[in-house]
Formats: C-alpha cells, sequence, structure tokens
C-alpha cells in the first residue's frame, strides 16, 4: 500500500469540535438529503477508481508538449485553482480530472501550436482524511492517492480488534454545505465477500464504533 499516514498531532479545536458533532450525529439513525435513501446514496460515492483523481489546490502537475518542449512546465495548483501557462495565461484546474484538463489544453493552445499531443501529469498530491473511534492511532491520515475507507483504518493501525463493530464503519462527509452519513461493512470487506471499495473524499472523517456503543 502506498500510503502516507501523517503521525498524530493534536487536532485543531474547530476539527475535533467537527469529530464530536459527527459522533453525537451518529446517536440517531443516518440522515440522508431528502429524497436519497440510504443505498442510492452509497452507490453514488463508490465511484469507479478513476473518477476520483479530481484535482485540488496543491497537486503538483508536470504538463508536457512533445511538439513544443520549450512550453513544457511544472507547477503547483494556486490556492484560486488555478494555473499560469506560457502563451495562454491562467487556467482553472481544480475540481477536473487530468484527461479533463488535458483535454481543456489541447483547445486552449489549438491556435498556438499545431500539436495537438498534451500530457498531464500528477507528480505529486496529498490529501487527508481523519480515522478516530476503536481503531489503535486514531488521527489525520494523508494520501497520495485515491484510498478506501479500509486503507484509512489501516493507515491508523488497524482496528482495535478487542472492541471495534467493523460491520457498521460510519464515514462523515461534507458536501456543498450539507453533511452526509454512510455505513459500510468493512468485515466483509476483510472476509472477502464485499469486493466494491469505498473510496473517501478529503476531509471525510470515518468512525469505527465499539460494539453494542451507544452510537
Amino acid at each position: 500500500m502506498n500510503t502516507k499516514a501523517s503521525s498524530f498531532r493534536a487536532w485543531p479545536a474547530t476539527k475535533l469540535a467537527c469529530l464530536l458533532l459527527a459522533a453525537a450525529a451518529f446517536a440517531g439513525c443516518a440522515t440522508m438529503p431528502s429524497g436519497k435513501s440510504s443505498a442510492s446514496m452509497k452507490a453514488a460515492v463508490e465511484p469507479a477508481h478513476s473518477e476520483t483523481l479530481i484535482l485540488r489546490e496543491g497537486d503538483v502537475l508536470k504538463i508536457t508538449f512533445p511538439g513544443s518542449p520549450n512550453l513544457d512546465t511544472l507547477q503547483p495548483i494556486r490556492r484560486d485553482g488555478k494555473l499560469n501557462l506560457p502563451l495562454i495565461g491562467e487556467v482553472e484546474a481544480a475540481g477536473m480530472t487530468p484527461d479533463d484538463l488535458q483535454k481543456k489544453l489541447v483547445e486552449l493552445y489549438a491556435p498556438q501550436i499545431s500539436s495537438k499531443e498534451i500530457t498531464v501529469q500528477v507528480q505529486s498530491s496529498s490529501f487527508p482524511v481523519f480515522v478516530t473511534g476503536a481503531v489503535i492511532h486514531p488521527g489525520k491520515v494523508l494520501s497520495d492517492h485515491p484510498m478506501t475507507a479500509l486503507e484509512a483504518v489501516m493507515e491508523a493501525g488497524g482496528f482495535d480488534y478487542n472492541s471495534a463493530n467493523m460491520k457498521e464503519v460510519r464515514i462523515v462527509r461534507t458536501e456543498n454545505g450539507v453533511m452526509l452519513h454512510f455505513t459500510v461493512n468493512l468485515k466483509s470487506v476483510l472476509q472477502g465477500k464485499e469486493t466494491k471499495p469505498f473510496y473517501l473524499k478529503p476531509e471525510d472523517i470515518i468512525y469505527v464504533p465499539e460494539r453494542f456503543s451507544a452510537f
């Protein structure tokens, strides 16, 4: 597994408060936006591996022009989500996949260069998720590639097998100001009964409850 776990650090008060709020939210049944069932919501957040490769601020991109190597560049996506590229200036990159950005650059450079060949590669990238509950080393986990819920737990030292309820691992995700809750059975994954992975998004909170927990 080529993931990178950060050393455990004291979390900022705002992040700790978020985790406590998320745990409190689990006291009732998981809530979903109106009109969406738990099953349909789970399906919506289990994308294919390639669909999780979304560019974000801080990603370092290598953009090469085989027909015009003088335009090759290596630079990070700025905080405003943009790149500053030769000849065409600022280009929005955050929120796109590498393939989408590649196609966009081919269109933008069409009047400037004769070659239609441009490649976009992610040289480095990291995003945090947070693991709490019945795991060995709760805390922040950094990944440089798409990470599943099980991988995040393993990076946090694995389950506390004396107390962990692996069948009802909860994920809290905030999208467009709405808090979403998901439940995944990681015991089935470990036993090979479930093969469809649950891929995480930046800032997801993974909560492993204890058996017979009130949450």
